[in-house]
């Protein structure tokens, strides 16, 4: 059985480089449907392409889910344009049936409107400085790269896995000041355009929270966090965890249905199919 979601907001996938988590989302899609598939943003890393990332067959298999899900006109799919696949600037907009690529949204919820941004528009250092933020992209390609060997070596002494990258976002003082500052930013905006709320990613750091009368959504990414946020029929919005929900999921019992009960003269014996 499917979950069922009004919304399902995915950002950051960065198809195209070795630390994308392709063939999770994959998964966690095909256990979830929703009215509103939104893509926000770094979808695919055009950046790291350039530069001699490499395509892989789990990448493709993402595209032919979202092709399956478009097919069946069940899922409204809103593609927002990102930093890293700004060369879709260049086709924008588009739209093939229920499928459109776009530089925002204005995302209808339940109960309140919320402005949907990639969140790279309002970051200076992305758009004033782009090769400064490439910079910073090497780097961050290094921490992810050193990032899975020490985890490799965690993994094997039986530790749980240790996030470098968030550490030194949590620990940095000019970080933590840099994604105060991003949010209360797009807080503005949101405001400005007379939404209640603002979805958005980018900063890959997951978020529920509300910000001067604001509501804040950030989704995550599919490097580390491996988040999704999502909205429920009643308009509630939550952050499903990747692992924790594939956890919960294994942890389930068997449905009874995969047993049949047999009583007979010498006892009682339970046969499984």
């Amino acid at each position: 059985m499917k979950t069922f979601y009004k919304t399902i907001v995915l950002s950051d996938i960065h198809l195209g480089t070795k630390t994308s988590k392709a063939k999770e989302v994959v998964n966690f899609l095909k256990h979830h449907k929703c009215e509103t598939l939104i893509l926000n943003g770094d979808i695919i890393d055009g950046w790291q392409l350039r530069k001699g990332g490499k395509w892989k067959k789990q990448h493709s298999n993402f595209f032919k889910h979202i092709i399956g899900l478009t097919s069946k006109k069940k899922c409204k799919i809103i593609y927002i344009r990102g930093n890293h696949d700004d060369f879709l600037e260049e086709i924008m907009p588009l739209k093939i049936g229920n499928f459109s690529i776009r530089k925002y949204y204005v995302h209808y919820g339940v109960h309140k409107k919320y402005f949907v941004t990639h969140g790279d528009i309002f970051d200076n250092i992305t758009t004033k400085l782009k090769w400064i933020a490439k910079l910073g992209d090497v780097g961050y390609t290094f921490l992810l790269w050193l990032n899975h060997h020490y985890n490799a070596y965690r993994e094997k002494k039986g530790l749980p896995y240790y996030s470098l990258s968030q550490v030194v976002k949590a620990k940095v003082k000019s970080a933590v000041s840099f994604i105060s500052d991003y949010e209360n930013e797009l807080v503005k905006v949101a405001r400005a355009r007379k939404c209640h709320g603002i979805i958005c990613g980018h900063i890959h750091q997951p978020a529920i929270k509300e910000i001067n009368g604001i509501e804040y959504l950030n989704s995550g990414d599919w490097v580390e966090s491996l988040t999704a946020l999502v909205e429920d029929v009643e308009g509630n919005w939550k952050i499903i965890q990747y692992q924790e929900w594939l956890d919960s999921l294994n942890a389930k019992p068997a449905p009874i249905s995969q047993f049949i009960v047999e009583i007979l003269p010498q006892g009682v014996t339970i046969n499984r199919i």
